[in-house]
């Protein structure tokens, strides 16, 4: 009884606190609002990627701000950002940097490459070869940088968010399974609906039309709300429903899902994690010292969606990872 006493006190001033250093990302989604239509979820889905430190990939087709949406957050962040336009002939050093041999003194001196930055945009991501999809991976997973003989720490906050055209486009390479499962979220673009669309002729359809967002906040008030995201509770009833939703994804039968035969791979540990550190970024952005099970049900699908291989057998049924996701979140009970 004292235990669940305490418990409560340390969310409610928990609580408090959020609702205080909350204040910046609200003045954030306020800024881009002002320059995009009808992609509320892409905003909250990025947010949630800059508190949990976790990285987004945004998939759509051409045309919908998925660019607009990424450095529009950049700018209203004053810190470090980079926008690099992948294409079939870049390079890895194009990305990390190289060295660079100086003939008067005899010496190779490091050049850094766009990497060194702390937002950073990769633009058309499946555009570029495996080589320098790979040379991503040790940037986004260990922050760090190897040049030659030495390695390099990134600055925080350090945040990839990388847009990418679907696969079935022409002159496009699929991510391996490794590059994607570093990506914390996967986020579907839509096209907008018909009311969204009108908005956007009227503001958008002239030749001047130009709009600019303001820096309103740093990355010491990001890190500062980290802090306090990496603080909410998580009830022992809400992670047991984590893991059986990440659990139901390996072993579905037992769970009494018949879906064996559709899914050859489901997640790993990393689902897990990321999936609670996402429902407490969702808590945070609704202003609560705790999770609830609908926090995780509303982020489980952009978690789980590129974590989740589907069989042959999935295919020939026009079955999808989401829908098999979709089936998982419906069967399990929530507590």
């Amino acid at each position: 009884m004292i235990q669940q006493s305490a418990v409560h006190s340390h969310v409610t001033q928990l609580t408090q606190e959020i609702q205080q250093h909350s204040q910046p990302l609200r003045r954030i989604m306020g800024q881009i609002n002002q320059v995009l239509v009808g992609q509320e979820k892409l905003v909250h889905r990025m947010l949630i990627g800059l508190l949990a430190n976790g990285h987004i990939l945004i998939e759509g087709v051409p045309g919908l701000a998925k660019t607009t949406a990424v450095s529009s957050l950049a700018k209203t962040i004053n810190t470090g950002f980079q926008r690099l336009q992948f294409t079939p002939d870049l390079l890895p050093a194009d990305l990390i940097g190289t060295l660079v041999y100086h003939p008067q003194d005899q010496t190779f001196v490091v050049q850094k490459g766009p990497i060194f930055s702390n937002l950073i945009l990769a633009d058309e991501i499946n555009r570029a070869p495996a080589k320098v999809q790979s040379a991503l991976l040790e940037a986004m997973q260990e922050r760090q940088v190897t040049i030659g003989s030495e390695t390099y720490p990134l600055d925080q906050p350090f945040l990839v968010m990388a847009t990418q055209n679907p696969v079935e486009q022409e002159g496009t390479y699929q991510l391996p399974e490794a590059q994607t499962d570093r990506f914390m979220l996967k986020v579907m673009v839509d096209y907008p609906s018909r009311n969204e669309e009108l908005q956007i002729l009227r503001r958008m359809s002239k030749t001047s039309a130009k709009f600019e967002v303001s820096s309103v906040t740093s990355p010491e008030e990001i890190m500062a709300a980290r802090e306090l995201v990496d603080q909410i509770y998580v009830d022992e009833k809400v992670e047991n429903y984590v893991v059986d939703l990440v659990m139901a994804t390996r072993t579905p039968e037992a769970y009494g899902l018949q879906l064996g035969e559709l899914i050859q791979f489901g997640g790993s540990p990393r689902a897990t994690i990321y999936l609670t550190m996402a429902a407490k970024a969702n808590a945070f952005l609704a202003g609560r010292g705790y999770v609830t099970p609908q926090d995780v049900k509303d982020i489980a699908l952009d978690v789980l969606r590129h974590r989740v291989m589907i069989t042959y057998e999935a295919e020939a049924e026009d079955r999808t990872s989401e829908s098999i996701v979709n089936e998982i979140l419906d069967h399990i009970p929530t507590p």
